[in-house]
């Protein structure tokens, strides 16, 4: 009844449009990188369905595994920065943090 592509790709865009809405509404920095990480998660998951699609499941899933290593050090360089930022300025707010001196 219905096809198992159709269903990954609406649950792929579907993941792509919370995080860039979450990216694009929150003030939060924390809600900034969760929001980056649905959106990449979902950036990976079409990934391998792309490559399940063209027949090369273990290209697609190789390339989504170094998207999740390099995920996953964007999120903890990000994370460390956003508490450096807390401890500093007090503050995680970007429209505040947008508004300090230089």
């Amino acid at each position: 009844m219905f096809y198992l592509p159709n269903i990954v790709l609406v649950v792929v865009l579907a993941l792509l449009g919370i995080g860039i809405y979450c990216i694009l509404i929150s003030r939060n920095l924390i809600k900034i990188v969760v929001g980056l990480q649905i959106a990449v998660k979902g950036a990976f998951l079409a990934l391998v369905l792309a490559g399940k699609l063209a027949s090369q499941i273990d290209v697609g899933q190789s390339i989504a595994l170094t998207v999740i290593v390099a995920d996953t050090i964007v999120a903890v360089v990000a994370l460390a920065l956003a508490v450096q930022i807390r401890r500093k300025f007090g503050t995680l707010d970007v429209h505040a943090l947008m508004s300090l001196r230089r």
